[in-house]
């Protein structure tokens, strides 16, 4: 399996300028799960890197709480965005 199309497990934290935190968020992203969590930290590194804003708004899907959170955000007030990722292991058992 590819790695693009792997199902991966997100945390999002946000911080702000003077000190805020927003999060942490729980996401899922895969090809059969539309969630933006991969698109918002690629987004705010473009932004970093000199890239002008385009896009202010994300969902971000929890499906093991059934849940889908809305972000919009300003990433001129973003101080960071701390992505944490579950890996998967594989165990090659005899």
């Amino acid at each position: 399996m590819s790695t693009d199309r792997a199902l991966t497990n997100h945390e999002i934290t946000i911080t702000f300028k003077g000190g805020a935190v927003l999060g942490p968020f729980r996401a899922t992203w895969s090809t059969e799960i539309l969630s933006d969590v991969r698109e918002l930290t690629r987004d705010y590194d473009a932004f970093l890197g000199g890239a002008k804003q385009s896009r202010f708004k994300y969902h971000l899907h929890d499906p093991d709480l059934n849940v889908s959170h809305s972000l919009v955000i300003d990433f001129t007030n973003v101080t960071a965005i701390y992505d944490r990722v579950q890996l998967q292991h594989h165990v090659d058992r005899d």
